[in-house]
């Protein structure tokens, strides 16, 4: 039998997040709730552990305290077989500072590839909604046998300036990386298309920790894997992408497959949450073949009493939905929705309470704030903007912790 090759994989979760205020006022982007149940670190990390890659490092940096306490209640695997998913926290090994990018970060922990001594190192970012057998992605990088892979996604070129695009040959290799480029190139197989980078790179271990000490002696480096790393490999002819719509998850339907939304920005977040809802989901979170993994909270069934109801939505454990109407929202566990209230394409956090003959449409109401009787959110986005609350692009209201809106 073939020796399987050893395999560390590094989660960058130490993001700020800024385009997502306020929602990472106190958190960071990793642990912002998503899909009424879950944060957003539990898509990468399902994605690996369902791959079985289970010795998972993840590097956090800004306001971390929630991140770390999901990731060591929820992710503790059977370490008498070796798997672990671990947290690890700016630690100054190299002076007092903190990460100057994301290759800086993989550097400053190196410690962690030296005493896992992996043949092959796997570095994921930990804020994207998708589904992806991670293992499929390894095989084919020993396959390509170049020191880096860039997993790739096929986007039409007239949006492909809104990402890093990769050029490859027919073959896979990858000619040049670009960033945001005003006219994209196609691929050899879909001119019309273009392969954006999703920021899952699988690497050689050893061509790694080279890049990334040459990287940190160069004063003039961003110290950035995709600004500064990938790059190095491209010109270095050592890097291939990874076509992700050639990759295959069980139980994925025709519509869900080769989906992947990075939730970057309020609206994108919205939209990631409208894509969970309609009866026949863009992406379905109820593909029990290959689950997302999360913390359960500890709390009886979402209760519909006095003729509440709740249509194409997500509604969590320890919902009351007491005479008012729900409609394409996600509802985190213990919302109240009360009498005559309606909630129409929005998403509540944990705890939030909406009283009676309040409205909320079209916004993001974070944990515990409380909608007080008859006032709305959502429906007049010039007061939204006048009482201070973030109003996106896109016209999405969003309301920090613990505030009440009042009439």
């Amino acid at each position: 039998m073939a020796t399987r090759p050893k395999v560390l994989s590094i989660v960058l979760a130490g993001g700020e997040g800024k385009r997502l205020m306020p929602l990472t006022m106190d958190r960071a982007k990793p642990a912002v709730p998503f899909g009424g149940t879950y944060r957003l670190i539990d898509f990468v990390l399902s994605n690996l552990a369902n791959a079985n890659l289970r010795q998972i490092a993840v590097l956090t940096q800004y306001k971390s305290h929630s991140l770390d306490r999901h990731i060591s209640l929820t992710w503790r695997m059977s370490t008498m077989l070796g798997n672990y998913v671990t947290p690890v926290p700016a630690q100054q090994r190299l002076g007092p500072r903190w990460y100057q990018g994301s290759a800086d970060a993989i550097f400053q922990s190196m410690n962690l590839i030296i005493d896992e001594a992996p043949d092959h190192v796997v570095v994921f970012g930990a804020d994207n909604i998708y589904r992806m057998d991670v293992e499929q992605m390894l095989d084919a990088h020993i396959e390509g046998g170049s020191g880096c892979t860039i997993a790739g996604i096929r986007v039409p070129r007239k949006q492909a300036s809104s990402f890093g695009v990769i050029d490859a040959d027919a073959d896979g290799k990858i000619k040049s990386f670009l960033e945001k480029p005003a006219v994209p190139p196609g691929l050899p197989d879909d001119p019309g298309s273009s392969f954006a980078s999703m920021g899952n790179y699988i690497f050689t271990a050893e061509a790694l920790v080279d890049m990334l000490t040459t990287d940190a002696e160069n004063t003039d480096s961003r110290h950035d894997m995709g600004g500064d790393i990938i790059p190095a490999f491209v010109a270095g002819g050592d890097a291939r992408v990874y076509d992700f719509t050639a990759n295959t998850v069980p139980g994925a339907t025709s519509r869900d497959a080769s989906y992947w939304r990075d939730v970057g920005t309020i609206d994108a977040y919205h939209e990631a949450h409208m894509d969970l809802v309609s009866v026949d989901p863009v992406f379905n979170l109820y593909n029990l073949d290959w689950p997302i993994w999360t913390y359960q909270v500890q709390m009886p069934g979402a209760k519909f009493v006095l003729e509440g109801t709740a249509e194409d939505s997500i509604v969590s454990p320890g919902c009351i939905i007491s005479g008012g109407s729900v409609d394409s929202s996600v509802l985190s566990p213990n919302v109240r929705v009360e009498e005559r209230a309606a909630v129409d394409r929005s998403v509540l956090l944990n705890g939030v309470q909406v009283a009676p003959d309040a409205v909320v449409r079209n916004a993001i109401l974070d944990k515990n704030v409380i909608v007080a009787p008859g006032a709305e959110v959502g429906v007049d986005l010039d007061a939204d903007r006048a009482r201070g609350y973030t109003v996106s692009d896109g016209g999405i209201t969003v309301v920090g912790k613990g505030i009440t809106i009042k009439r």
